[in-house]
């Protein structure tokens, strides 16, 4: 696909921009952040793609690019800071009995590679070796990183759920 052609790339972005935020907002589980980081990928996709002048694959490439972000985002040290629209009510929260809520807060607990791998492989349903290429890791570092936050998000699960 040629990155140049208004008309292919607009076609994509409208095409594929829903799929990327369900991804972003599944790595990062902030609404937010995920438009963000959907914003900062497509720009790079862009770029990018007028740079080499045309990808072969433009949706390996925003994939691989959406998760590089995010894992690029994660180290940065000012991430560890918390930012909320509204002070709660009371000291603490309440425990979420939704298991949709529950299983997206499970997620962000995992590190980041682990949680791009459990995205990549459970949500985008990517193979092994798929994830292993996106990723830039060998296969069995992807499936020691599928291994041990699934072990994670399990034991979470079960806490949560008891």
């Amino acid at each position: 696909m040629r990155i140049d052609d208004d008309a292919a790339l607009h076609a994509f972005v409208e095409g594929r921009r829903t799929a990327l935020f369900r991804s972003a907002y599944l790595l990062c589980g902030d609404r937010h952040e995920a438009e963000d980081l959907v914003q900062a990928t497509l720009v790079k996709v862009v770029l990018g793609g007028r740079r080499h002048g045309r990808l072969d694959n433009i949706e390996a490439y925003a994939r691989k690019t959406l998760v590089n972000t995010y894992i690029a985002a994660r180290r940065r040290f000012w991430r560890s800071e918390q930012s909320y629209g509204e002070l709660p009510d009371r000291a603490g929260h309440a425990p979420d009995t939704d298991t949709g809520l529950a299983v997206r807060a499970a997620l962000a607990r995992l590190t980041a590679k682990q949680r791009a791998v459990l995205v990549l492989r459970y949500w985008e349903d990517l193979s092994v070796e798929a994830t292993a290429e996106l990723l830039g890791m060998r296969e069995n570092t992807v499936k020691s990183h599928a291994a041990r936050g699934l072990a994670a998000l399990r034991a979470e699960m079960a806490e949560e759920f008891v």
